[in-house]
């Protein structure tokens, strides 16, 4: 937390766990955000639906435009949808379709932000899509080079009018990373360890011009859990 406001220069605002919830943790799930708009998602699990409420509270405080999707247009029974199974690239969204997250949920994505394109593929090779993959910059994205993963990245290839830098990691763990540009311009990624993925921090240091932020994901890796579960990224200046 202290690398991320000393050295990236980002303001953070955050949201205590909650002993009711013990998923709270995955915060990445409960919102989508682009630009002023934060679609609040439908988790698989009913019981996490719940943890929305903290998160609304902040986004409202940051003046969002915030989207529910029991309010959506025709209602959304049936929908789930988990921000770990959603990849922004910067020019559009691929929604991974996994246990946690179906068509239904990817259809009102595509509502809520009708400028972008959205494309769903299959997750293969890992529980959710950001298992596999995550970007590493604006025109890069970091992927497991799993067979399962291959097949999902082959299936985006063919769906994308883009052309993507990819960069292959060959351990699991690594393939999920947060990118961040500080408000300096200065680009900033945050990946595991070298103690989590010793083979795979050569790939990261192909980055030209990039700061790397090793950060210890261990404990929750055990539970699932990934770097970027831990947050929800808004480009917005918040004033105390």
């Amino acid at each position: 937390m202290g690398a991320l406001r000393q050295k990236v220069g980002l303001q953070l605002m955050e949201i205590p766990t909650d002993a009711e919830f013990p998923e709270s943790w995955r915060i990445e799930d409960i919102a989508v955000i682009q630009g002023d708009t934060a679609l609040i998602t439908c988790p698989y699990k009913q019981q996490r639906r719940a943890e929305a409420e903290a998160v609304r509270e902040v986004l409202y405080e940051l003046n969002m435009n915030v989207v529910e999707m029991g309010e959506e247009e025709g209602g959304s029974g049936g929908a789930t949808l988990e921000g770990s199974d959603v990849l922004f690239t910067g020019k559009e969204f691929f929604v991974g379709i996994s246990k946690h997250t179906n068509h239904h949920g990817a259809e009102v994505l595509a509502n809520t932000f009708r400028d972008f394109a959205v494309s769903t593929v299959p997750v293969c090779g890992g529980s959710r899509l950001k298992n596999i993959c995550s970007m590493g910059g604006p025109e890069t994205i970091i992927f497991s080079n799993s067979e399962g993963a291959k097949k999902t990245l082959r299936m985006m290839e063919q769906l994308t009018d883009y052309n993507y830098d990819m960069l292959s990691v060959p351990e699991s763990v690594a393939a999920n990373c947060v990118y961040v540009r500080s408000p300096a311009k200065v680009d900033f990624l945050l990946h595991p360890t070298v103690d989590e993925c010793p083979n795979s921090i050569a790939a990261f240091q192909k980055l030209p011009d990039y700061t790397l932020l090793p950060t210890a994901c261990s404990e929750a890796s055990k539970l699932g859990g990934m770097l970027s579960s831990f947050c929800l990224l808004i480009n917005r200046k918040f004033n105390y």
